[in-house]
């Protein structure tokens, strides 16, 4: 899924939901497969699972949005996850991403 002009914001969890991770990118696939192959030093979220991603207008408003959305409350964070995905299921499941042919996964 990527974004030509645009961007997205994505929130990651744990498995038991402890820690929420908010990120932003142009192109949702290819980050969270760096995620998922430690491409990142921060490799801990190699085993996070997505359960929340928007998609926004351009690539500004994403990193306006990414800020927000670090700038709230656990529990607003909570109740958006919930809004859209109450079971926090990892919905990237079934994006094929270790078969996805990916441009320059390391950028």
């Amino acid at each position: 899924m990527k974004s030509d002009e645009g961007g997205f914001v994505y929130i990651l969890t744990n498995k038991t939901n402890k820690v929420l991770y908010v990120g932003r990118t142009s192109n949702l696939y290819q980050r969270i497969y760096q995620h998922r192959h430690h491409i990142f030093p921060n490799a801990f979220t190699a085993r996070y699972q997505v359960v929340y991603f928007e998609e926004c207008e351009d690539y500004s408003s994403a990193i306006h949005r990414e800020h927000q959305l670090k700038a709230g409350s656990r529990q607003k964070k909570v109740d958006l996850i919930n809004s859209v995905n109450p079971q926090w299921r990892d919905l990237s499941v079934d994006w094929d991403l270790d078969d996805r042919s990916l441009e320059d996964v390391t950028g």
